[in-house]
């Protein structure tokens, strides 16, 4: 587990749990690190390993050693890090970008379920459509090359029993995801986020890999510091 710290003098605590494959090196994952950091945020920042044996052992714990030392934070987990955040004690506001909360539909749940059963954590498992389009038009040529290509069966034994495992989601918290993102399934999301507390975005998997990203960015913060408060009266977003 990587973690680092930015903009050390920052005045609030903010634990950003990235998704599978970020990096901090990753120029848009940079942007909405010095977003955060600009907004006068010390941002906790975690890189997820990519292959996992144990989601609580390689996944959670160190994290949640972490933010247990923290008197007060907000939470902004993208994709699998909202596999993480939602496990996470202590934070103040919960912001989810593109939860993944459930694989999608193009991974069937059989096919799943037997990859699950072959006993290794040896990554030969090809992954694919995590192309520009499926992430985001913003995605650079250095972040797709340097995304991981291959998960083990053990890391989908894990991530498919933490999906079962959602414990309640906080009653505040917010999500913003695109109805078009083919990397997760949305149905999680509706399951368990009011409607009021979804933010739409015209974009990919990444809402910081979309065009339109400067547009939602204030809203994200808005959501950090009051929570649900900050979206329920929105119009909703056209897509």
């Amino acid at each position: 587990m990587r973690h680092r710290i930015f903009n050390e003098d920052g005045e609030n605590d903010l634990v950003f749990v990235m998704g599978w494959g970020n990096r901090w090196t990753h120029e848009n994952v940079s942007w909405l690190i010095g977003t955060l950091a600009n907004a006068d945020y010390r941002v906790h920042a975690f890189e997820l390993p990519t292959n996992v044996d144990d989601f609580k052992a390689d996944w959670l714990e160190p994290i949640a050693e972490h933010v247990v030392d923290l008197e007060g934070y907000q939470l902004l987990g993208h994709s699998a890090g909202a596999l993480v955040g939602q496990a996470l004690d202590g934070a103040e506001n919960h912001v989810y970008l593109s939860p993944w909360w459930g694989y999608s539909d193009d991974y069937p749940d059989l096919a799943l379920d037997l990859l699950a059963e072959i006993p290794t954590a040896f990554p030969f498992v090809p992954v694919g459509g995590m192309d520009r389009d499926a992430l985001g038009e913003l995605a650079t040529d250095h972040q797709l090359a340097t995304l991981p290509r291959w998960v083990s069966p053990a890391f989908v034994r894990e991530t498919r029993r933490a999906q079962r495992e959602l414990l309640t989601i906080d009653h505040d918290a917010v999500v913003f995801c695109s109805l078009r993102d083919p990397v997760i399934s949305l149905r999680p999301i509706g399951e368990r986020i009011p409607p009021e507390h979804v933010v739409l975005y015209d974009g990919g998997h990444e809402l910081f890999s979309a065009p339109e990203r400067e547009t939602y960015v204030d809203v994200v913060l808005a959501a950090l510091e009051e929570g649900a408060a900050a979206v329920e009266d929105r119009h909703p977003v056209t897509v």
